[in-house]
This record gives C-alpha cells, structure tokens and sequence, in this order.
C-alpha cells in the first residue's frame, strides 16, 4: 500500500494509519479523530471486518468505510453494505480502481461535510427566525377595547420567514382610541428588533399627542436617529372618537384605509401623501378625518393582504379588497376581520404564503344585543 501510494503520501493528499484487526482500529480512530475513512478486510481476528462496520458509528458516525472481500463473496458484501459500508473493492486488489475508489469516498466526505455545515446554518437561520417570530407575536394585542356603540379585532397570520408587521391598539387618557398597524422593512430578528423599537415609540408618542399627524412625525425622527441600518417602516396610525364616531388618522406610506359602509358599499381612503419613517428626519406628515356612520367598519391592513399571490402568480389586489363586503356587510369587528382572511386564503389556494397578513378593524354600531 505504501509503495503504491508513495507519490500521494510524499505530496501530503492521502495519510495512512495500520491496524491489524478491528479491535486496533476501533482504538487507533479513537485516539485520531483526524482519520476520515476505513478500508478494512472482511476477515480479520480477533474482530472481523462486518463487526467493526457495526462499531465506527459509535465513534464517528461521519466516518466512511470501504470493504475488501473476495471476489464473488456476494452475501458477506451485501451484509456490509447493509451495515453501512460505503463501497467496496475485491481481491485480487486493482489499485487503480482502489485509488480511485478512495478518491471517490473522500470526495463524497467532504460534500457531506459540506452540507452538514449547510444544514447548521439553516438550523441557525430558522432558530433566528423562530426568535423574530415569538417576539413578533410578544406584542401584537390579545385583548380588544369595545362597548355597546363600538367593536376592535386585529389579527396576523405570519408567513414563514417572518417580517415585521405589527399591530397595536392604544386606550388614550382622553377616551379615545388609538389604532396602528404598520410594516416594517427586512425580515429576521433586525427587523423584528427595529418593529419592537417603531412600536414602543409610537405607543409613547401616541399617549403625548392628540394629533396623528405629530405622533408620525415625532416617531419618524427618532427612528432616523442613528439608522444606520436604513431600515423602515410604514405606519397608518388613527386617533378615534367613542363618542362621537369622529376618526382622524395620518399615514406613513402605509396602504390606504377601508371604509365599508352599512350597506355593503366600499372606499379606500385618502392616503395623506406621508412617507415612510425612519429614512430622512424632519418630514412633513398631514392628516385627514372622518366621522363613522353607524354600522360602518374601518379596515386598516398591509400588503401582504393585497399583495398575495395564486398559483398563477396573480396579486389579490385592492378590487377584490373592495368587492369583499358587497353581497354580505360585516356584522362586527370580528366578522370583517374574518371575512377578510378568508377571502385572501381562498384566493391563494395552495400557493405559499409571502408575507404576513394583518388586519385591524374597528365597527361602528349597536353592540348592546
């Protein structure tokens, strides 16, 4: 074997080690975690060779191993084969099949390495994107404000590489209701850190300010502060009225509101022109207001809504947005909601979902029944 090989030891690629039997190997590949793979002899004593094939896992269970039986001997390398042999050569040996039989196992070792470290880096990824997802979900409400004149539900349904779609309602000192949805730029964790950051600020700013349009701004500049990740987030964020149905909001690039009226009619709402927050500080935010009819429901949604996708690669879109509610108007918060889901599942059908898909809604009614 040495003389053989003489050319590959003296260049460094192959490195030999000699056992006379299973017993000597088992502890020579416990003493050098180096070795890579086996070629062993079926027969051999003290420990034959099908009893060791049993035994290398227990050591290294990335180890290779090659068998050297007689020619013909079909039940002993079959026996092998099934105990984990990786190949086999036959005596009398050819060494110009048996060099490039080696060649082959060390190839084929170092492609499952390869892909080993493939599988933990997509182990890490996924344990990343489980973490942004549970602290995603960590501050979406579970409990939802309501009386006999008004109903709130929200809801997100993630998609498997999580974004940063949130959703938040806020009880303001003056009795009125804050209501926020938004969507932040990236997936993963950074995204969903920079979500939880846009969602503590625009809470606190919320609570310091009647105005919509000065909460985005507000907002927006503390997000601008040392970006330097140049990370985004679009917000819709609205300011309403128990009392008097009266609802003013501001929009932050986000997708325009819905209104759908009691009649089953549909409009989408003036988007205010604002951009997104937290690229360039200091930007102009407007904001627009309007009064809830009784049994009208305000829909605020991301794109993941609009934006999903058939089998056919066609988007949902902001018509069949529209043409939900036109045969059947929702009988509260919760049923808008639903219908919403439902009607975006339907559409998708098996297609993989892309992008989370939040929706918020707040009804305008008689609840008291």
């Amino acid at each position: 074997m040495l003389q053989r090989m003489r050319r590959h030891i003296r260049s460094g690629k192959y490195n030999f080690t000699f056992a006379q039997n299973g017993l000597e190997a088992l502890a020579k590949l416990r003493e050098d975690s180096e070795i890579d793979m086996v070629l062993s002899d079926i027969n051999m004593p003290q420990m034959d060779g099908l009893t060791l094939l049993e035994q290398i896992p227990n050591v290294d269970p990335d180890l290779r191993a090659v068998m050297i039986s007689a020619y013909g001997d079909m039940r002993n390398i079959r026996t092998a084969m099934n105990r984990g042999a990786f190949d086999f050569v036959t005596k009398p040996i050819d060494f110009e099949d048996l060099e490039v039989t080696i060649s082959r196992t060390l190839s084929h070792i170092e492609e499952w390495r390869e892909a080993l470290a493939s599988r933990d880096k997509l182990v890490a990824i996924q344990n990343e994107l489980d973490v942004a997802s549970n602290m995603q979900q960590s501050i979406l409400p579970t409990q939802f404000p309501s009386s006999p004149t008004f109903q709130v539900f929200g809801s997100m349904e993630p998609a498997r590489s999580v974004g940063g779609d949130f959703f938040d309602v806020i009880r303001l000192g003056n009795g009125h209701i804050g209501l926020a949805i938004a969507d932040v730029s990236g997936k993963g964790v950074p995204a969903a850190l920079f979500m939880m950051s846009a969602r503590t600020l625009l809470k606190g700013a919320a609570i310091g300010s009647p105005n919509p349009a000065d909460v985005l701004k507000e907002v927006n500049n503390l997000l601008s502060q040392d970006n330097d990740s140049a990370m985004f987030v679009t917000i819709l964020y609205a300011e309403y009225d128990p009392e008097s149905g009266h609802l003013s909001y501001a929009n932050g690039g986000h997708n325009a509101p819905l209104i759908v009226h009691a009649n089953g009619s549909t409009e989408l709402l003036p988007t205010s022109g604002g951009i997104a927050l937290g690229l360039v500080p200091n930007l102009p935010y407007t904001q627009d207001e309007i009064t809830l009819g009784q049994g009208d429901t305000f829909i605020l949604y991301t794109d993941g809504v609009t934006e999903a996708m058939n089998a056919d690669y066609e988007e949902f879109g902001n018509d069949r947005l529209l043409n939900i509610f036109t045969s059947s108007p929702p009988q509260s918060s919760h049923d808008a909601n639903d219908a919403v889901f439902h009607t975006v599942r339907t559409f998708v059908a098996e297609a993989p979902q892309s992008d989370d898909i939040t929706c918020l809604t707040l009804s305008r009614g008689n609840f008291s029944s």
